[in-house]
Parts: C-alpha cells; sequence; structure tokens
C-alpha cells in the first residue's frame, strides 16, 4: 500500500540571485610576485647549502624557523606598530613568506629520512620543526613589540 501523496504549496519566490564573487586580481598578483621571490630565496639557500640523503636537512630547518621568525616579525609590525598599507600582508606575509618556508618539504624530507634508515633523525627533525618554528614566531612577535615599546620610551 502506498502512501498518499502530500501535496506541498508551490514556492512563488524567486530563486536568490547571488553576484558572482569577484576575484580579488591585484591581491593574487601581489601573492604570487612575493611567493615566487620567496621561493626563489629558498631553492638559492638550498643550492647554497644542500644536504645529502640521509642527512640532517639543516638548511630545511633554518629556512623554515628563519620564516617563522620573520612572520613574528611582520605580523607585530603591521597589526601592533605601524599601519600598513592593504598590499603589504599578502605580498610579504603570504608570498614572500609563505614561499620561503617550505612544510611541505619538511614533511617529503621526514619520508626521505625514514626510507633512508635515519628514523631517530627522521623523528627528531619531525618533532624539532614545529617546535622550533612555534618559538621562532613568538619570538619574532616578542622582539618586535619589545623594540617598539623601547623606541616609545
Amino acid at each position: 500500500m502506498s502512501r498518499p501523496e502530500v501535496e506541498r504549496p508551490a514556492d512563488v519566490h524567486p530563486p536568490v540571485q547571488r553576484p558572482a564573487p569577484r576575484v580579488p586580481w591585484p591581491t593574487l598578483g601581489v601573492i604570487a610576485l612575493g611567493g615566487a621571490a620567496g621561493a626563489l630565496a629558498r631553492y638559492g639557500l638550498g643550492v647554497a647549502f644542500p644536504h645529502q640523503a640521509g642527512a640532517f636537512p639543516w638548511t630545511t630547518l633554518a629556512v623554515n624557523v628563519s620564516g617563522c621568525l620573520l612572520i613574528g616579525v611582520l605580523m607585530a609590525a603591521i597589526t601592533e606598530i605601524w599601519s600598513a598599507p592593504g598590499w603589504v600582508r599578502p605580498l610579504l606575509g603570504v608570498g614572500v613568506l609563505g614561499g620561503y618556508t617550505t612544510f611541505s618539504t619538511y614533511i617529503l624530507e621526514i619520508r626521505q629520512l625514514l626510507a633512508g634508515g635515519a628514523a631517530r633523525a627522521a623523528l627528531a627533525y619531525l618533532v624539532v620543526t614545529p617546535v622550533l618554528a612555534l618559538a621562532a614566531v613568538w619570538a619574532g612577535s616578542a622582539a618586535t613589540r619589545a623594540l617598539n615599546r623601547r623606541r616609545r620610551a
């Protein structure tokens, strides 16, 4: 036995027409330019200071920690110290420093260390990188704030 169909009232309201989202081309452009510059800097450091397969990737660790330090400096500076133009954060924070730091390479290098039989180095790298990166962000922002307080005093 089938259930009787319940008649529903017709929807007389027109569907909501939302405008297509605007693509922020200028912002995407400065992010792309900054990302290219940051990636080139990281690549240059990797070429200048390569590491052997199976060896601890000191260059990538230094890049990620220094990039995080600079992110802390930048974010404290542009949010608390001076009023930056709207393009500064996308250019420097997302673009340059986002392209410079390389946490995807960090993961790949952990895998390579494991594949090469260096489990202890892989574990150390796995733990040390995020700890130092977070400490670097904090140190960069704290140092920037302290320098600003000293400058104002």
